[in-house]
């Protein structure tokens, strides 16, 4: 039976307002007290890079993902409208004059009140990202355990 007090969400892509709407489900979810749990893979996963490289050994195609791939939740880019890489700035601008928060705020604020952010280990052995990669506090698990959780949830969401 499901908890009406769980909710998980699949972060699959790694596009700024995408993560956004994510990290605002999951922080409202958690500020009613619901225990939450964002899995990320694929290119969600660019959300919980760090921002400064980090040197690690990786074969060729995975070094050439992640040169590639933005590094951290301040380089994504937007999934419509990205003005050539000025969408984010010009979206952290009517952010801040609305006093909403911005997509690092949310992504603070949802640390500090436990959301569970779980990286899909299967894409990470993928794509070459090693766990010395990605924010501190991330937790690392593959598709099984994410489904176990998702089974006792009330709420799965797909971003």
């Amino acid at each position: 039976m499901a908890d009406t007090t769980k909710k998980t969400i699949i972060v699959f892509s790694g596009d700024y307002d995408k993560v956004m709407a994510a990290l605002i489900i999951a922080n409202g979810a958690a500020a009613m007290g619901d225990d939450v749990t964002l899995f990320f893979t694929f290119w969600g996963l660019n959300a919980l890079r760090k921002a400064e490289k980090i040197k690690t050994e990786k074969g060729l195609m995975q070094s050439m993902f992640g040169r590639m791939m933005p590094r951290g939740i301040k380089k994504l880019n937007m999934s419509t409208m990205n003005f050539a890489g000025m969408g984010p700035m010009m979206m952290n601008k009517v952010i801040k004059s609305g006093g909403a928060m911005t997509l690092d705020q949310l992504l603070d604020a949802a640390i500090e009140q436990g959301v569970k952010l779980v990286a899909c280990t299967m894409t990470m052995d993928l794509l070459g990202f090693k766990k010395e990669e990605l924010l501190d506090g991330v937790e690392y698990a593959g598709v099984a355990a994410y489904l176990a959780e998702a089974d006792e949830a009330n709420v799965n969401l797909f971003v």
